[in-house]
């Protein structure tokens, strides 16, 4: 079959988060004509919200960097959008580290705020946190070094990593948790140090240390945002700008395979059979996702593959949603995030769920980011508690139908959601009063709105191995198939943005001459 349209498309983008959704206007932006498929019945991959009983949550925005005035992420947002989008500040503070029995820490930024919060905390430690501050500021440095070069002939790549390769090796071959063993012997500062991890998934004991910096770095720089209107703001803004050149976004089409002629790309297969040509074809859905689920079994670069597939997965997640009626700010609510560690210990995967209380927690009230939120007359306002776990804890479920699965699988999510509602009501005794709605999200929910192998929420793991990875360039072995998204620089909105943006001037390079900045 054709595209029932009858379109000639000059690129495929398939998956619509920020990857897809930026390779896509990038390329609408200098003249292509983008058909962009997304899976799912919602435009926006992760930046999609959804609304149940009058309250709206985002599926995975919790705060942004790098999207202050004047940031070149911003201006490339403005440029990518048919209008720009609103963000607005979370002020100084941005994150409260509750961990163990020790008060609250509020960490602010920039770099020498947040370097006297620590202080302040631990006045006995200014030399480890003086050499905390400048290992981000320096490996923030060398995750650039490293990343940038995924969009580089591979003559220049070598030779940018042959010329920052002690940088290279010291900031980006090591481990979050090696560099502060390094830095400190307090394990109560160590902890602190480590605490934001899920920022990017990465575990301190697996993360690339420049990971952690660039992440942890680039609030420090330019603070924490919220876009106005919530995360499905990027797809109201972006897609227009595909539509108005000439392509198209379409929701709940499923691609089944990539088609493959001499050895090239030319197109897509959709699971009703339909078949999509194009001169080009970029995959967003991650890039272990795309060699697994598209590519033919007999398209060879098998080592290629390999190499993808021999690096790990992120973390999955539980998430609940919650609905609050009433003063929630009075109630001890706040615009900044909270992470809770009651152990102590933040290294922590909630691996015995739902058996014993989550080890570790994010707390979040995106209703008191947003400034276009009303809470009208009932004073309705949206939160949501994370928690961090392993795939194993859901995996004999994993191959039946959400409607098929019983049951056990039901009272395992009724005691997941009871145990993560009483941890959070030991911390938000007064906050609990005022929830009225729950809904609980599993690490299934993951891998069925973004096909992610084992629900990962960052795709691939931020090891060092990740990060020193020569296959996730954004121009595959493979004629024809570029890959974008946050697999080929970097997790969250930002990472994934450059990630589209490399994938789109792989294709046409005149996008970096046109790129604002």
């Amino acid at each position: 079959m054709a595209d029932p349209n009858g379109t000639k498309w000059d690129a495929i983008v398939i998956g619509s988060g920020i990857g897809g959704m930026a390779a896509a206007a990038a390329l609408s932006k200098t003249g292509h004509k983008v058909l962009l498929l997304e899976q799912y019945q919602t435009l926006g991959g992760l930046t999609h919200s959804f609304s149940i009983e009058g309250f709206t949550w985002d599926a995975g925005i919790h705060y942004l960097n790098c999207v202050a005035p004047g940031d070149r992420e911003r201006d490339i947002l403005d440029w990518l959008s048919d209008r720009p989008i609103e963000f607005t500040s979370m002020g100084a503070v941005y994150d409260n580290l509750h961990i163990g029995d020790a008060a609250p820490l509020a960490l602010s930024r920039p770099y020498a705020a947040q370097e006297r919060d620590f202080k302040d905390r631990f006045p006995d430690e200014a030399e480890a946190i003086e050499a905390w501050i400048a290992a981000l500021r320096e490996g923030r440095q060398a995750a650039f070094t490293a990343t940038s070069t995924r969009a580089m002939p591979d003559i220049v790549s070598s030779a940018m990593k042959w010329w920052h390769s002690h940088a290279i090796k010291r900031w980006c071959a090591r481990t979050t948790q090696e560099v502060i063993d390094e830095i400190t012997d307090n394990p109560d500062l160590a902890a602190a140090f480590a605490a934001q991890w899920f920022d990017h998934g990465g575990r301190p004991s697996k993360a690339s240390f420049a990971m952690h910096a660039l992440i942890t770095g680039s609030y420090l720089e330019s603070g924490a945002w919220y876009p106005a209107g919530g995360g499905a703001a990027f797809a109201d803004h972006i897609l227009p700008t595909i539509t108005k050149a000439g392509g198209a976004a379409r929701a709940d089409t499923k691609v089944e395979t990539l088609l493959i002629e001499n050895e090239r790309v030319i197109g897509i297969r959709t699971a009703d059979g339909a078949e999509i040509r194009a001169d080009a074809v970029i995959s967003a859905i991650g890039a272990r996702e795309t060699v697994n689920k598209l590519l033919p079994r007999d398209c060879g670069h098998r080592d290629w593959i390999a190499e993808i597939n021999a690096l790990p997965h992120s973390v999955a997640h539980f998430s609940l949603f919650l609905g609050f009626e009433g003063d929630i700010e009075e109630a001890g609510a706040t615009r900044s995030n909270h992470w809770m560690y009651p152990t102590g210990k933040v290294d922590v995967l909630w691996t015995d769920a739902p058996n014993a209380p989550p080890p570790g927690m994010f707390v979040s009230f995106a209703s008191l980011k947003d400034s276009k939120h009303d809470p009208g007359p009932s004073q309705k306002y949206a939160g949501e508690i994370v928690a961090w776990t392993d795939w194993a804890v859901v995996k004999e479920w994993a191959d039946l139908a959400p409607g098929a699965r019983g049951e056990d699988y039901k009272a395992f999510k009724d005691k997941v959601e009871e145990m993560l509602f009483a941890q959070f009501e030991r911390y938000f005794p007064d906050l609990a009063k005022l929830v009225v709605f729950r809904n609980l999200s599993t690490p299934l929910s993951t891998a069925a709105i973004t096909g992610h192998h084992h629900g990962g929420f960052y795709g691939i793991d931020v090891t060092p191995e990740r990060v020193l990875s020569g296959a996730l360039q954004a121009k595959t072995p493979i004629p024809g198939l570029i890959l974008a998204g946050q697999d080929v620089l970097s997790p969250g909105i930002p990472g994934a943005l450059w990630g589209g943006i490399f994938a789109a001037a792989s294709i046409d390079p005149k996008v970096w001459r046109q790129l604002p900045g």
